[in-house]
């Protein structure tokens, strides 16, 4: 028999040739998230850049749930609160464009339960003096956040989707207002409701079938929607919060604005914060913004409207989410750049969400940077960490120059 150590220099030599299974390196986008994972802020995220041709950048990172070690998809579904608003928004200047809707007119033009609405002049413990406000709100006010109506149905308890859109604004209209029309900013749920219960009466239409025949169908955005099929609700990424008791680490939560099942039509599809997506279909509505309007050949707004919506509307009035930030209609505006918003260009703008999530466009660069995560009790998520370092990273990336 042969012997065989002469063979063992020849094996060696071919193991070291095995090709290596290290993970890949993760890219600029990825890596300025990664930390955040690590130090158990979120579970994980998906990152998108888009600009008016293409997506250039979806990423992910992370886990969408925890427990089961479930990897995040580029297809996980996110409940996007409030970044609902600005598509609220658009929905309602499609009516301006139709001569249907006017932004200075009084809202008891479209809906009369407003007409007479009477203002707080006086509030204590045993009593409310009520007077004439100085002028009614107007359609701009709802838009601009300034428009003095209550913070929250006095029908609502903690979710926000028991009412229809018709209850819960005839509860707004006979709740007095808070402060003069047009005095100061603050922000307000009910007023963007009372914008898609304008489009209800103006169009004929159910608000959310409103919003998927103008937008959501005719874009492509196949997964957004207010009430997730069974399906859909596998895909959603589970929501997470710090431990109860301070310990390292998170813990599982719901969305406690919204009634469960998610899928009940019942729900009230809220105008100012009900939609779930996805990256993928955000990047459709985001890229028909940054190319003016337009998207495969089909113009959904005007791009003097878009234009309209992103200049501030509100002068010199503080906007308190967010260092030199001012507001549009149904956008913030980054007029002055700082601290998080220190990496986009002045003049951007966009939304974020009550769980974390973002979509700012930076229209000097022709970039839209979208960020995905389920955080709840995030402390104000519009100076989040996250966002800085995300938008930092995309345009360092991908902004050198306008596309």
């Amino acid at each position: 028999m042969r012997p065989h150590f002469l063979l063992l220099p020849l094996l060696a030599l071919s193991v070291s040739w095995l090709p290596c299974h290290a993970e890949k390196p993760l890219t600029p986008i990825a890596a300025s998230l990664r930390p955040f994972v690590a130090d158990q802020t979120i579970s994980g995220a998906v990152a998108l850049v888009v600009n008016k041709d293409q997506v250039l950048s979806l990423e992910t990172v992370g886990e969408a749930d925890l427990s089961a070690k479930k990897p995040m998809t580029e297809d996980a579904m996110f409940w996007i609160a409030s970044m609902t608003k600005p598509m609220t928004a658009m929905g309602v200047m499609m009516l301006v464009e139709e001569g249907k809707v006017e932004v200075d007119a009084p809202v008891a033009k479209y809906l009369p339960e407003f007409k007479g609405q009477m203002l707080v002049a006086e509030k204590s413990a045993d009593k409310v003096v009520l007077k004439k406000p100085a002028r009614p709100i107007t359609v701009k006010d709802l838009f601009t956040h300034t428009s003095g109506l209550v913070g929250k149905s006095p029908l609502e308890d903690q979710a926000l989707d028991a009412l229809s859109l018709r209850e819960a604004v005839f509860t707004y209209a006979i709740s007095p207002l808070q402060f003069e029309p047009g005095s100061k900013w603050q922000y307000c749920n009910p007023g963007i409701n009372t914008l898609g219960r304008i489009i209800e009466v103006v169009s004929g239409q159910p608000y959310a079938e409103f919003m998927q025949g103008r937008f959501f169908t005719p874009l492509g955005m196949k997964d957004t929607t207010f009430w997730p099929t069974d399906a859909q609700m596998e895909r959603i990424a589970k929501s997470y919060q710090p431990k109860a008791d301070k310990s390292p680490g998170l813990e599982e939560t719901t969305v406690k604005y919204l009634t469960p099942p998610l899928s009940d039509r019942k729900r009230m599809a809220l105008a100012a914060g009900g939609l779930f997506s996805t990256a993928g279909d955000l990047s459709r509505i985001y890229r028909m913004i940054l190319n003016g309007g337009e998207l495969d050949g089909k113009r959904y707004l005007k791009t003097e409207t878009l234009k309209q919506m992103t200049t501030n509307q509100t002068g010199d009035m503080k906007v308190s989410f967010s260092d030199g930030m001012h507001m549009g209609l149904g956008f913030h505006i980054v007029n002055e750049p700082q601290g998080v918003t220190a990496a986009l260009s002045p003049g951007s703008f966009g939304h974020g969400g009550a769980y974390g999530t973002q979509a700012w466009i930076d229209p000097t660069r022709g970039l839209g940077i979208v960020l995905l995560i389920q955080r709840a009790n995030l402390p104000n998520s519009d100076k989040s960490d996250m966002r800085a370092a995300l938008q930092k990273a995309a345009v360092e990336v991908y902004g050198t120059a306008k596309r």
